[in-house]
């Protein structure tokens, strides 16, 4: 057997396995599959308890990247952890995880989920302000903690306070249209530029516990707003590249495409307003 062969493993249709592969635990075959740079995602329908948060992501789109981004028993961290979405999908693929959630019921709802998945031991969840990560992965003995990941969906500025269309059926439920009226909560603020600006420096604190070489990937989105879009995805992958000390390196995006969404009569017969079925999941990584 050649020295080349002996340094894979067949793991039929897989793939073969490099084992010199020093990011993850995937096939050849399985790595340039997710390299392509927009996907589709049709997530199974989530159960009525699990509807609290306004903005969920899909624990199958976080288990995605988390397969190519770690390894297994890698630390991954969510400083908007929401109900819980990016720990269990770490725990479902036996890594170990931390996330922050300011708002209390979203806490308490990711802590519930969490144990009835049986992911206690690999999952912590920590009720706290991201804008002050630092201190709050210290007061919970994780202040030697690097990660090797980071994946989380950030507030989109205001644009759950004013997409009151797609809202309505969840106001008819009397389930949350907006994270919090907490002033602290960065999907709060009203200006745009310290929206940026506060952003950034709950990912400059993301970049000083991660590992060197490890990677963080932020699902956002453009936010239309008054009559103008605004390219908050792209002043974002702006934002966190151009900082004097912390600045993370912007590999990639990827695309997801959402093409289940129901389409809205958005603006018809008097001006464009298009019907955003996408959203950015943007790649950094810590290169210094």
């Amino acid at each position: 057997m050649s020295k080349t062969k002996k340094n894979y493993i067949d793991l039929g249709e897989r793939g073969r396995l490099n084992k010199n592969n020093k990011l993850n635990d995937l096939t050849g075959k399985e790595w340039l599959k997710f390299t392509k740079s927009w996907f589709i995602l049709r997530p199974p329908r989530r159960k009525e308890n699990e509807l609290l948060h306004p903005a969920k992501f899909p624990e199958t789109l976080v288990e995605e990247f988390i397969r190519f981004f770690t390894k297994k028993d890698a630390w991954i961290l969510d400083p908007f952890m929401g109900t819980g979405s990016t720990l269990i999908a770490a725990g479902s693929l036996k890594r170990k995880s931390v996330g922050v959630e300011i708002t209390k019921k979203y806490f308490t709802t990711a802590n519930r989920r969490i144990k009835q998945k049986g992911f206690s031991k690999l999952a912590s969840p920590l009720q706290g302000n991201s804008l002050q990560l630092k201190n709050v992965l210290a007061d919970n003995g994780f202040d030697k903690k690097e990660f090797d990941y980071t994946i989380t969906s950030p507030p989109y500025w205001n644009q759950l306070e004013r997409n009151s269309i797609r809202q309505k059926d969840r106001k008819q439920k009397g389930l949350d249209t907006r994270y919090s009226l907490n002033p602290d909560d960065l999907g709060n603020i009203a200006s745009y530029e310290n929206f940026l600006e506060q952003q950034a420096l709950v990912f400059d604190q993301v970049y000083d516990v991660t590992k060197p070489g490890g990677y963080l990937t932020i699902i956002t989105n453009n936010v239309y707003c008054d009559g103008a879009l605004y390219p908050l995805a792209f002043d974002t992958a702006v934002s966190l590249t151009k900082r004097k000390e912390k600045s993370w390196v912007l590999k990639d995006e990827k695309v997801w495409l959402q093409d289940d969404k129901k389409l809205i009569a958005l603006g018809v017969n008097n001006a464009w307003v298009g019907n955003r079925h996408h959203q950015y999941c943007l790649i950094f990584r810590k290169e210094k």
